[in-house]
C-alpha cells in the first residue's frame, strides 16, 4: 500500500510510501488513501496528534506529472480531480486536491516531517500541516512552475500567511529552491534538525502535545485557524467561545490539580 499508519500511543505517523516511484509524487490511490488515514486520525479518540512522514528520503515531489498529462481534457479532469471526493457534507465541502487532504479542515493537529524535497504539490501537502519540522537537506519549492502547472492544494493561500505576501509572492513566481535554512528564518518551517532525524524530531513533538489535556489544545488551535485574518473584536470573540468550551471541559480540573500542588515551580513532568 502507498499509505499507511503506525500507532504509538496517542500519536499516529501516517507514511506516504510512494518512494521507488517519482521521489513519492502523488497519484490519485495514493491521495484517496492519505485523505481516508487523515479522516480516520482525526475521528479516532484515542489519537491526539499526527505526524506525516514520506518514506524513502523524499517527503512528496507534488503531483505524478505522469498522470497529470493524461489530464488535457477537461472532462476528464473534472472527474478525476474535481469530483468532491472522500470529504464530508457540509458547509466545507470541497473537491479533495490532486493533493489529498489539503482542503480536509481537521479538529486535532498535524506535524510534517520533511526529508529531501517538498516541492510543488509536496510543498503544498506540508503547508497544510500546523507544524514543520525540516531535516538540514531538506526543501521547499514550487517546482511545477517551470511546467505550467498551478498551483492546485493551497499553495497560494497559505504561503503569504505564513511568510507574507511579496516573500510568497517571490517564491511562488521564480519557482526557486528554498532550504531548511532559510524556511526556518522566514517563518516557512518551525524547526530543522539533522539529515535522517526529522521524523524523530516531529514525534518527540507530538508526543509532548498528545500529553497535554486535549480540549484547551484543539480549542486553541481551532481558534488560531478561525481567527486569522477577522477583525480584533471579532477574533476575540472566537477565541473566547472557543476558550470557554475547552475550560468547562478540563480548565476547571486542571486549575485543581495545581491548587493540589502539582506543576509548582515551572515542574511540568507530572501534571
Amino acid at each position: 500500500m502507498a499509505v499507511r499508519t503506525e500507532k504509538n500511543g496517542a500519536v499516529w505517523t501516517i507514511i506516504h510510501s510512494r518512494f521507488d516511484e517519482a521521489r513519492n509524487a502523488m497519484d490519485p490511490e495514493s491521495a484517496d488513501a492519505l485523505v481516508a488515514a487523515f479522516l480516520e486520525f482525526d475521528q479516532d479518540p484515542s489519537a491526539s496528534v499526527a505526524v506525516l512522514w514520506g518514506e524513502g528520503g523524499a517527503f512528496c515531489a507534488g503531483w505524478d506529472l505522469k498522470y497529470a498529462s493524461a489530464l488535457a481534457d477537461r472532462d476528464k479532469f473534472d472527474k478525476d480531480i474535481a469530483r468532491g471526493l472522500a470529504f464530508p457534507q457540509g458547509a466545507n465541502a470541497a473537491p479533495r486536491g490532486p493533493l489529498g487532504p489539503t482542503r480536509l479542515e481537521l479538529s486535532k493537529p498535524v506535524i510534517a516531517a520533511v526529508e529531501g524535497p517538498a516541492v510543488a504539490g509536496g510543498m503544498e501537502l506540508a503547508l497544510w500541516c500546523d507544524i514543520r519540522v525540516m531535516a538540514q537537506t531538506a526543501y521547499f519549492g514550487v517546482y511545477c512552475r517551470r511546467w505550467g502547472i498551478p498551483l492546485l492544494d493551497g499553495g497560494s493561500v497559505r504561503l503569504p500567511r505564513l511568510v507574507g505576501q511579496g516573500r510568497a509572492m517571490e517564491i511562488i513566481l521564480t519557482g526557486r529552491k528554498v532550504p531548511a535554512q532559510e524556511a526556518v528564518a522566514i517563518g516557512m518551517c518551525e524547526q530543522v534538525v539533522e539529515e535522517g532525524g526529522a521524523r524523530e524530531a516531529a514525534e518527540a513533538m507530538a508526543r509532548e502535545i498528545a500529553r497535554f489535556p486535549q480540549a484547551a489544545v484543539r480549542a486553541d488551535r481551532r481558534t488560531v485557524h478561525e481567527a486569522y485574518g477577522l477583525p480584533l473584536r471579532q477574533a476575540m470573540r472566537v477565541e473566547w467561545h472557543n476558550g470557554v468550551e475547552a475550560h468547562f471541559e478540563e480548565g476547571a480540573a486542571g486549575a485543581g490539580r495545581f491548587a493540589a500542588g502539582l506543576g509548582r515551580s515551572g515542574d511540568f513532568k507530572t501534571i
